[in-house]
């Protein structure tokens, strides 16, 4: 077999596949966005006294955690308009999904960021005269945020590389350009080895920015 690799395919199918990336940006960022409050929402749940309100936070985290990303969208974009009686657009389905899967794991990263602050804390704030609701806000969240920081980050780096699946309903991501654009050229390896570059720039620069946080995380501590 003589296979030589083709530089030019390589470089040539980049316009297209930028074409994509603002998809894929905005599928990740709202969809991390919208997870974040569904992952405080659920994980508050989960640390509630009453049972049912933890059991509802259960469900939720076991259920979109224990099914595969891919499965989720395909029930939001082809099952869940025969329940809910209209259909959905390809981006709608993708930020739900990315949404409702991400909003699981962040759950469990904010049920473990809260509790591991010592309930000394909480004690304190009281004792200084704040109510349960400024002690969480002004006390316990602040130094459970930065504990989740990292965790955080690396569900938003995972949520980034989930989006490379939604080429199957057909939204233009940086795949579903890809797949186009090898219909027509047939420079598969090629075209697919930048789409794998492009999403390792992408998560690298996520990845240095959480280092960088970290980093100043413990030079304050060190001062």
């Amino acid at each position: 077999m003589n296979f030589q690799f083709d530089w030019h395919a390589a470089l040539d199918c980049i316009p297209s596949l930028l074409s994509g990336l603002p998809l894929t940006l905005l599928i990740s960022v709202v969809g991390v966005l919208i997870g974040m409050f569904l992952g405080v929402a659920f994980g508050m749940l989960r640390l509630a006294p009453q049972w049912y309100l933890r059991m509802v936070a259960v469900v939720y985290i076991e259920v979109f955690r224990g099914t595969p990303v891919l499965v989720q969208v395909l029930f939001i974009f082809y099952g869940l308009p025969s329940i809910i009686g209209f259909p959905l657009d390809p981006l709608t389905a993708a930020i739900a999904a990315i949404a409702v899967n991400s909003g699981a794991y962040i759950s469990e990263v904010v049920r473990g960021g809260v509790s591991s602050i010592d309930k000394g804390q909480q004690e304190a704030g009281l004792s200084l005269g704040l109510g349960p609701v400024q002690t969480f806000a002004q006390i316990i969240w602040p130094q459970a945020l930065k504990r989740m920081a990292p965790a955080l980050g690396n569900q938003a780096i995972t949520s980034i590389k989930d989006t490379s699946l939604f080429s199957v309903i057909g939204i233009g991501e940086l795949v579903r350009q890809g797949q186009i654009y090898i219909a027509a050229t047939f420079n598969a390896l090629e075209v697919y080895l930048v789409i794998g570059l492009f999403y390792l720039a992408l998560t690298l620069s996520l990845s240095v920015l959480i280092h960088l946080y970290e980093r100043s995380q413990l030079m304050g501590r060190s001062r």
